[in-house]
This record gives C-alpha cells, sequence and structure tokens, in this order.
C-alpha cells in the first residue's frame, strides 16, 4: 500500500462546511456554535442567557442526547474573547461550540537527530481509545489558561515537574471543524515544543496513558504517512512540526501549510 498524503489527515480535520443545515446558537446576540435542527426544536431559544444554556445542557444530557463528563468549559465567541457562559464539555459538539485545547512535543535532542516522546492512549478511553498520542494533551477547561492547563496536564498524564513543563515555547495555534460521531468539533488547538533532558522518561500517572516510547522524528513521520495510528487531531500538530523541522519539501511542503494555516 503507497503512503497516504499527509494532507489526507489536514481534510480528515475539516469535514464540517457551515452551517451545512445547522442554525446559529447565541449567548445574549453573540454567535457562539451551530446546532442540528433536531436539536434546535429541543432548546427553549437560540439566543439564551448562560444559565438557559447550563440548564437546557443538563435537560440534553438527561434525554441521552451526550454524555455529561463533569468537566465545565468557557464559551465565547472567539478565541481569546470575553467568556460568555460555560458547559459540560460532553455538550460542546452538541451544540457546535468553540473548544479549545494545548498539545505538546516533548522533544529530546539527540546526536543521531531529534526524538519525540509518544503516548498511547489508555485502551478504555472513551475517545479514540489505544491510539497514538502526544506526551501531553488535554482541553482548557474553564478558568485555565492554556499555558496553566499544559502545566496541569503535564503533571497529571506523563508526572513532569511544573517546573520543567514550564519550559514549553509557544510555536503556533490551528483551528478546524469537523463532522465526528459525537457531533461537530470546532476545535482551537495551542501548540508548544517542549525540550526534554536526554535522561527524563515521562511517567503514565493518571490512566489516560498506557505507555510512553521516545522515536526518532523520522519513525514519526513514517507513521502518520502509513495511515491513522495517531489521534486524528494529533496528526495536524504533528505536520506542523515537521514542516518546521525541514522534513518535508516543496511543492507539498507550500499545500500543506496553507490548508494548517486556512481559517476554521
Amino acid at each position: 500500500m503507497s503512503p497516504l498524503p499527509l494532507a489526507h489527515h489536514v481534510a480528515a480535520c475539516r469535514t464540517a462546511r457551515l452551517p451545512g443545515g445547522r442554525q446559529p446558537l447565541s449567548i445574549g446576540g453573540e454567535p457562539v456554535g451551530w446546532v442540528q435542527p433536531a436539536v434546535a426544536e429541543r432548546l427553549p431559544a437560540l439566543d439564551m442567557t448562560a444559565g438557559v444554556l447550563a440548564q437546557a445542557a443538563r435537560t440534553l444530557a438527561g434525554q441521552g442526547a451526550f454524555h455529561w463528563r463533569g468537566e465545565a468549559f468557557d464559551v465565547r465567541a472567539r478565541t481569546g474573547g470575553p467568556v460568555l457562559a460555560q458547559i459540560d464539555r460532553g455538550a460542546l459538539p452538541v451544540f457546535g461550540i468553540r473548544a479549545e485545547g494545548v498539545h505538546v512535543n516533548g522533544l529530546v535532542h539527540r546526536p543521531d537527530g531529534p526524538h519525540l516522546w509518544i503516548a498511547r492512549r489508555a485502551a478504555d478511553k472513551p475517545l479514540d481509545p489505544g491510539k497514538l498520542d502526544h506526551i501531553v494533551a488535554g482541553g482548557v477547561p474553564a478558568g485555565l489558561t492554556p499555558a496553566e492547563t499544559l502545566v496541569k496536564e503535564a503533571a497529571e498524564e506523563a508526572a513532569i515537574p511544573p517546573a520543567l513543563a514550564e519550559k514549553a515555547v509557544p510555536v503556533g495555534r490551528l483551528a478546524y471543524a469537523m463532522e465526528r460521531p459525537e457531533g461537530l468539533r470546532r476545535d482551537v488547538l495551542h501548540l508548544y515544543d517542549l525540550l526534554l533532558p536526554d535522561g527524563f522518561t515521562p511517567r503514565p500517572a493518571d490512566g489516560e496513558v498506557e505507555a510512553f516510547e521516545l522515536w526518532p522524528v523520522a519513525r514519526v513521520l513514517e507513521t502518520v504517512r502509513a495511515g491513522d495510528a495517531f489521534k486524528f487531531n494529533v496528526n495536524l500538530v504533528l505536520i506542523d512540526l515537521f514542516l518546521r523541522l525541514g522534513l518535508v519539501g516543496p511543492p507539498e511542503r507550500e499545500a500543506l501549510r496553507a490548508g494548517l494555516d486556512a481559517p476554521e
């Protein structure tokens, strides 16, 4: 089987065409999401207050529309904008509300080239169990910044001390909108590079990850080209890394950069 073009992964995360039959959802007149007509029929209004949104989410969860996660996320009309409401993480795809997350490239410089720490997601994860993942990745919960989330997730997922995690360097941001079984995923990913000492070994700390392995970046590139071993959005972050490391040549390089930088 011939390798897939890397652009396959970019296209896979951009399958939503908005509105695509959905209806706009607002908080106090500020656009925050998109809902299917069947969901819109079960809402008290399509322009609501923060409290009404929270209650609507509770009602839909009770009706089995989504699995309640017990983790609140901030609702904004735009990335970096004011917080308009909070909603359970499980409700985000049903309401088509944008979520923010952090992804960390755990890099190790060795004489034979750059290496990357790779995680394997636990088999009991509700989303993409057993897939390959970053050393640290997670959604930004209500009240935290991406940098604060990084430090929290680094300790919880990989036993990385805060003093080391705080050395992570922001390297960019990616956004996409995609159709998923759980609904509409509208995600903004904050990307970081974290240079780790050669003698440091991450350790699964909270059950989210089964194991960590240190791979040459060249092997990571081969794996991404070969198929879908990595969690869907991890591929985008890795492609960005490959481009920054100069591992992809023209004309593929230009096409990928344009695809990653395209607006949501």
